[in-house]
This record gives structure tokens, sequence and C-alpha cells, in this order.
């Protein structure tokens, strides 16, 4: 979603890291640059001159850091004022209740009822006793596809066909959930094509009935500059106390984001990146900033690698790792951890500098990997279990098998060897799908080199990093309240 935000941020910053030094007039023009960058980004004009304005006063008036470049300095004021903007910190849900009410708002389209189903699925695989409700009785085939939701991610779904009482069904919906032992009740309300006082005034009675613990409006990322003033409306009559922005994996340019936060002062709880249930992350501020300035996000990267990878499937491969048995079995193994994780594309993305590298990877054909995957499962076992045996004659009958040239087996032969090389190598790619920790001496060159070269060698450490950060942010924000 940030990609052209990112891009024209990229282009502005490297080249300040080319100037000697630093001057009014060089910050000048690249603060009018990012200006304009973030007003094409859909940003609110109000916010994009404030941001502006502070980061411009902090790069003039402060002093450079011997052991740093200028521009790089700039880049350290840019990012600290883009987490700011982005809410500073992670916000938790507030669950509190037996059980806990999260009621979610919207207009029509913003994909609430797609967002319920997430936002249940993410609070039962954290342990969490589910329950929907069904709260839009006004959009034909809601009921049935929250029903057709719930029935796929396993969490109960509440739904009163009969009845046009929306209040009365939420109520009923809260009292069965308190008896038969749910700890968390979703409700999923009602939208309009645009906001009006009908609709408002039956959220309004909605929330007196039930009194939810969290309030939620779910935005559609792609709104940009209508976005403030559709949270500002409901936030004026309900109270709001998060946001969830959906379709970030969109084309949407990103203003909404860096808009709602700070016009509104409600955190952004979560974002939705696909169609898929699990396509539902929390929302990171310093993480979003570091994507969005090229630094990568390695920290999530390994956090959706621990939650995709299957552990026993982990463990096995640990195992042969260690004996130096890695074999086509594996490879296809890998290629499908590949899949789950979203893609090549997708995991460069996270990677310092990787808005570049994904773009050489989408060049890609899509059907790139599927073909991988059938060449694989061409082979016979033995074959599998034994690389050394796939010879020319062998591989014009796997091609064949598989429907593809010889050169496409030759090439993923190869492939196979530059992989079984990294993992003998104990390359990060390697200790990743392995479900390992990140290497301290990752290999230079490989895949494995680029992630681990950025990455900090465990979680204790990374969190240590993280606390440290952040406490120097918030004495940065002290001085500049006591200098005003």
């Amino acid at each position: 979603m940030f990609d052209s935000l990112s891009d024209r941020l990229h282009a502005v910053l490297k080249r300040l890291r080319g100037e000697s030094r630093l001057s009014e007039s060089n910050i000048a023009e690249a603060m009018r640059e990012i200006r304009t960058a973030l007003l094409e980004a859909d940003v609110n004009l109000e916010v994009a001159s404030q941001f502006v304005a502070r980061v411009s006063a902090d790069c003039v008036g402060q002093e450079v850091l011997a052991s740093v470049t200028p521009g790089q300095q700039v880049v350290k004021v840019v990012h600290d004022h883009l987490v700011e903007l982005l809410g500073s910190e992670t916000s938790e849900l507030v669950l509190e209740g037996s059980p806990a009410v999260i009621m979610l708002c919207g207009l029509h389209g913003s994909g609430k009822t797609t967002t319920a189903g997430k936002l249940a699925l993410h609070l039962k695989n954290s342990g969490r006793r589910v329950m929907l409700v069904a709260g839009d009785v006004y959009r034909p085939a809601a009921i049935d596809q929250l029903e057709s939701i719930g029935r796929d991610i396993g969490v109960t779904v509440h739904a009163e066909r009969t009845s046009v009482n929306v209040t009365a069904i939420i109520q009923n919906a809260v009292a069965d959930a308190a008896r038969e032992g749910y700890d968390t009740v979703i409700v999923d309300t009602a939208g309009r094509l645009q906001i009006d006082d009908t609709m408002v005034q039956e959220l309004v009675r909605i929330r007196q009935a039930v009194n939810p613990c969290e309030v939620l409006l779910v935005a559609d990322a792609a709104l940009g500059q209508e976005a403030v003033s559709v949270a500002e409306h409901f936030h004026k009559a309900l109270g709001l106390t998060g946001f969830i922005l959906t379709k970030l994996d969109g084309d949407a340019r990103g203003g909404a984001a860096l808009s709602i936060r700070q016009v509104t002062q409600v955190p952004v709880k979560f974002v939705g990146s696909g169609e898929k249930m699990e396509a539902l992350e929390v929302f990171h501020p310093e993480r979003m900033a570091g994507r969005i300035l090229g630094m990568g996000d390695v920290v999530s990267l390994v956090e959706k690698a621990a939650a995709e990878i299957d552990e026993a499937e982990a463990k096995k491969l640990q195992e042969r790792l260690k004996r130096n048995q890695f074999d086509y079995n594996d490879f296809l193994s890998q290629l499908r951890q590949l899949n789950r994780l979203g893609g090549m594309e997708s995991l460069l993305k996270f990677l310092p500098g990787g808005r570049q590298l994904a773009q050489a990877a989408g060049q890609l054909d899509p059907k790139h990997f599927k073909h991988l995957e059938a060449i694989v499962q061409s082979m016979t076992k033995k074959e599998r279990a034994n690389p050394d045996l796939v010879d020319f004659k062998r591989r014009k009958r796997i091609a064949a098998g598989a429907g593809v040239p010889v050169e496409e087996v030759g090439a993923l032969v190869k492939q196979f060897e530059t992989m079984r090389k990294m993992m003998r190598q104990n390359g990060m790619l390697g200790r990743l799908m392995a479900g390992g920790s990140l290497p301290e001496h990752p290999v230079p060159g490989t895949f494995g080199g680029i992630l681990g070269a950025s990455a900090p060698v465990n979680r204790k450490e990374l969190e240590r990093k993280r606390k440290a950060a952040k406490a120097a942010r918030k004495e940065r924000q002290k001085q500049r309240r006591r200098k005003r």
C-alpha cells in the first residue's frame, strides 16, 4: 500500500545522504518534496504540514553526531517522527467483562464481516473462546456470509433471522455467551453507503445496551482523505477505542493510516492485508515506519515464520540438516512453507531494501513455483530421496511428466543444489524454515546473509533494543516539550 510513498521518501532521503553537510536550503528543498509525497499519498493536509514542520525544526536545530553522516541523521529524525505520527506504541485490545464485547462499525464495503471473522480467528488462536454475532439484518446474505466464515474458522455464530430488532439480538447473544462460557463476543453491525442519522443512532443504542469494551471502526485504506472525516464522525458519535485498516494489500496510497491516528488521537490496532482469514496483523507503528522508509521489518518476518511453520515438521527438518540430509522431499516442503508465508515477493518486502528486491522477484511468472512443485512431484520416491540420481535421462522423463521443458528441470536441479549448499552452511533460510533462531554469523552473499546481517541474534536482545529505543524516543519528546 505504501509503495509509492516509500519510493518518493527513499529518493529524497537518498539525495540527502549524499550531502557532505546539511543546510537550511537543502533541508527546505527536501521537506517540500516530503510534503508533496505525503499529500500525494492522501495524507491529511494539516497532518502533512505539521509533520514536515516538526521534522524540519529537528533537522536544522539538531547537532549531527560524529558517528553518522548528516543524511543518516535526517533519516533517523524522519523515522522517529513517522513512528510518533503512527502512534508511537502498539495498542493492545482491552478485553474486560464476562464476556468481553467488541463492537465493529463502519461504512458498507469496508470489510466488516470478513474482518469480524479474522479478528475472531486471531483471538481464538490466542486462547479466547469467541462468539460472533450477526448484527447486520439489512444487507442481503450478510448473515449467510458470517455463518459461512464461522464454520470455516470453527467459531460459533449467533443469528436471529426472524428479528429486525438489532439491539435485542445483540443483548440475547451476550446473555447466551455468558451462560455458555464464551469469554469474547464480536458484534458485526450493519454498514451504509454513507453516514446517516438512522445508522448512527442504531449504533449508539447498541453501544448503550451492551457497553462494549472495544468499539472499533473498520476503515477501508483506499478512502484516503475521506477516511479522516468518516473517522471523526464515528468517533464523535460513539467514542471509538481503535481502528482496523483493511485492504492494505491493494493499491491504496496509505494516507488513511498516517492521518486518522493524528486527527482523532485514537490508535490503529490491526491492519488487514489479504482475503485469507489469517491476514490480520497487529499494528506496530515502529515496524510500519521502518517498512515505509525501506528499513525492513525483520521482527515481523520472524514472527510470521514462527506462526506459520509446523513445529513437528520444523524439528524433523532440523535433525535432517544436522546430518546434511537435505533432499527433494525437503525442498518440496520448503516450497510449500514459502507459499504459506505469502510467497517470495511478500517475504522480500520485510527485508531492508526489500522493495527493490521484491520488484525484481515480481518479474517472475506467478506460476513459477507451481512448476517447481510439479517437477518434484513428477520424480519417483527414490529420486526425491537421492538427488544425485537425477541425471539427464531422468530429467527428460521428469519434464514429460510435469509438462515442462527439460531446461526447467535443469534449472530446478541447479536451484536445489544452491539451496542444499546454503543449508550446509547454516544460512538464514535454512534456520528460518526449520524454525530455528537467527544465525549469529550468517553466510555472506546468501539469502541468509542478507537477512541475518540486518537482524538481532535472538528475541531477548531484540526486545531489549526495542525498549531502549522507545525510552530514548520518550526522552526526546520530553525535551521538546520542555523547550516549548
